[in-house]
């Protein structure tokens, strides 16, 4: 089995992840023609991760996002349900902190990144304490569990008091016209092109749907808001093919 089904079954989904997991970061720069990298930036800027605090980066596959918000000093906790895809990120990551290490000490005033720890878990059962993170995110993960208002009061659990919340996922373009021609984009051109550079491509039909089927900006905002949180906000980018959302739990 290389796909899932939109019931989105957790075995399902995680056996899938772990067949793309080796090309997945090639595949996503390539299907979003770079755009990929502009949103991990914004996300990171969003997230605003500061020295010594905590973060929680959901669905984080291979933790190219979760690097991110180490930079000014924060630690970060990358936490998926598949195994391969952390297996990877591992891999990665060491062989890419072997690569920058500096020579010597570093110079004074440099930001030094923080440490990136991997943990699978399960969106739905989170295996952290109450308020242990500074800030959660999930990029392209929320559509992927099986039941997202679960998950998104899970995160507000383990947020602490003031702590924030940013999500980054596919949307729907604001022109009914348009959104019809980027439906059948998704449908079409995306598992043909996904087969060319992946043994398990047909996992992308599964992920064309589930883009398909996700929910509306003004829907998703309102169901952030309904697990709790507060000051919820959003913005398009790539004319709505994704949105970011960012809410805060409050304070006291």
């Amino acid at each position: 089995m290389t796909r899932a089904q939109l019931d989105k079954r957790p075995g399902d989904v995680a056996a899938m992840f772990d067949k793309v997991a080796p090309r997945y970061d090639l595949l996503n720069d390539v299907l979003s023609l770079g755009q990929d990298r502009w949103w991990r930036k914004v996300v990171a800027k969003a997230v605003g991760a500061r020295a010594g605090e905590r973060v929680l980066d959901l669905a984080a596959g291979t933790g190219t996002s979760s690097v991110t918000f180490t930079a000014e000093g924060a630690a970060c906790v990358a936490c998926d349900f598949s195994l391969g895809m952390l297996r990877a990120g591992m891999e990665r990551l060491g062989t890419e902190q072997a690569r920058a290490r500096p020579p010597g000490p570093p110079g004074p005033g440099t930001a030094q990144p923080g440490p990136v720890r991997f943990v699978a878990g399960d969106a739905l059962r989170l295996p952290f304490a109450d308020q242990a993170f500074d800030a959660v995110t999930i990029s392209f993960g929320l559509r992927n569990v099986a039941d997202p208002d679960a998950a998104l009061a899970e995160m507000f659990r383990v947020t602490r008091p003031g702590g924030r919340l940013v999500i980054c996922e596919f949307g729907h373009l604001p022109s009914p016209r348009l959104d019809a021609i980027y439906g059948r984009y998704l449908m079409a051109a995306l598992p043909a092109v996904a087969r060319r550079l992946s043994p398990a491509g047909d996992a992308y039909e599964y992920l064309a749907e589930s883009i398909r089927d996700w929910p509306s900006r003004e829907e998703l905002a309102q169901r952030i808001g309904g697990a709790g949180w507060s000051a919820v906000r959003w913005r398009d980018l790539t004319l709505g093919v994704v949105t970011v959302h960012t809410a805060r739990r409050r304070a006291g």
